[in-house]
């Protein structure tokens, strides 16, 4: 499937040269097109996803004007067993672990930086998840309410029908192919048009089937979370960058401007579109372990998080549990979830310990049988023993 995808990289780039005048054109579309072919090749992976800005649309977010708020450095922890040789098969980039709120592990790895600003991939749905919260606390939005309301160009979509805790909970009902290694697959479809400057609202409009009702049945696909964002653009006027930048962002202290990659309309790619340096991603995990308080304000609502964090989806035995765009463990504990994102980014909490612990990889073998599993049980490991 590769080779398949560096043959259309070479015959669209030689088609392109063909054209003379038209290359002119459409050059800046060729190029994020052949970055999206060769995005997670063994020798660029590591480089890209520290650098998503040289190769997409992006939209930065405003991080206010506050400083950065201190992180407290405490006695550096000795790290499990076998921690180093993980790194390596994980491919980690970036880990920051806090306990009681001070650091107490952050190393940075395969020539990557505590400056480089790093992709979430599906993290970011967690931070969408805290500014639905908001949104819901303001009287914005309803969960109950029909998406179609916020979002009128998904009426005769798929989306017909489906409610907003339908989209936060991925029981939307709407069949979407998640496979990133199929070339054809839905989320590599998508990844194309953001590429090429399209439309994801066209996108998610265009979608027309769907495999069970919605609210039914938790089945993964990541369109439900650009849904969300659609609902809450449609319901305050405002962009996410906007909305995140002024409800979340500045409140945190956080040390560089984040930025969203964007289709070619500006429209945030809120499923996995944020970048952010790993010491940040830690802040936003510890307003969230504090149940959404930080420096004595509360940022996120204590009873959304309560309702967001636990497992409500109706997902299947002996899997991941699910809530409101956050995951819980196969064997889910009292004040324990976490953001996961593809290739191996992760903000992991454990409240009973006080622990966060952000991590960002370029891991090729994310999808290997137990990788997911191993990395949870490294991080409860971490979490019984930080001190």
């Amino acid at each position: 499937m590769r080779s398949f995808g560096k043959w259309l990289g070479r015959i669209l780039l030689m088609l392109a040269l063909a054209a003379g005048g038209l290359y002119a054109v459409k050059r800046e579309e060729i190029t994020r097109l052949l970055a999206v072919n060769s995005l997670f090749s063994e020798d660029k992976i590591i480089a890209n996803f520290s650098n998503m800005d040289t190769l997409f649309l992006t939209a930065e977010i405003d991080k206010g004007d506050t400083p950065a708020s201190p992180l407290p450095a405490a006695a550096p922890m000795d790290m499990p067993e076998g921690f180093d040789t993980w790194v390596q098969e994980r491919t980690v980039t970036g880990m920051v672990v806090l306990k009681d709120g001070a650091v107490v592990h952050e190393s940075y790895h395969q020539g990557t930086s505590a400056e480089d600003r790093k992709i979430s991939w599906s993290v970011a749905k967690s931070y969408l998840s805290s500014l639905t919260g908001i949104l819901v606390a303001e009287g914005l939005v309803e969960l109950d309410a029909p998406v179609t309301q916020y979002a009128p160009i998904l009426t005769g979509s798929a989306y017909e029908g489906v409610t907003v805790k339908n989209v936060l909970q991925m029981s939307s009902g709407v069949t979407f192919d998640e496979d990133y290694l199929d070339f054809n697959s839905d989320i590599n479809r998508m990844g194309r048009v953001l590429a090429l400057g399209g439309t994801l609202d066209g996108f998610a409009a265009g979608l027309t089937e769907s495999f069970v009702a919605p609210g039914t049945q938790f089945q993964y696909v990541s369109i439900d979370t650009h849904v969300i964002g659609m609902v809450l653009r449609g319901a305050t006027g405002r962009s996410i960058p906007d909305l995140l930048g002024e409800k979340i962002i500045s409140k945190l202290g956080y040390e560089a401007a984040p930025y969203y990659v964007t289709d070619g309309e500006g429209v945030a790619f809120v499923l996995g579109g944020l970048n952010i340096r790993t010491r940040d991603y830690a802040r936003f995990g510890q307003m969230i372990l504090q149940e959404g308080v930080y420096d004595g304000a509360q940022v996120v609502p204590a009873d959304w998080l309560a309702a967001a964090t636990v497992p409500s989806a109706n997902t299947a035995a002996g899997k991941l549990h699910y809530g409101y765009q956050w995951w819980m463990p196969k064997d889910p504990r009292a004040g324990e979830f976490f953001g996961i994102g593809v290739y191996g980014q992760y903000i992991y909490i454990n409240r009973a310990e006080g622990v966060v612990i952000a991590v960002n990889s370029a891991d090729r073998r994310f999808k290997d049988g137990g990788v997911t599993d191993g990395n949870i049980a490294l991080f409860r490991e971490i979490a019984a023993t930080a001190r």
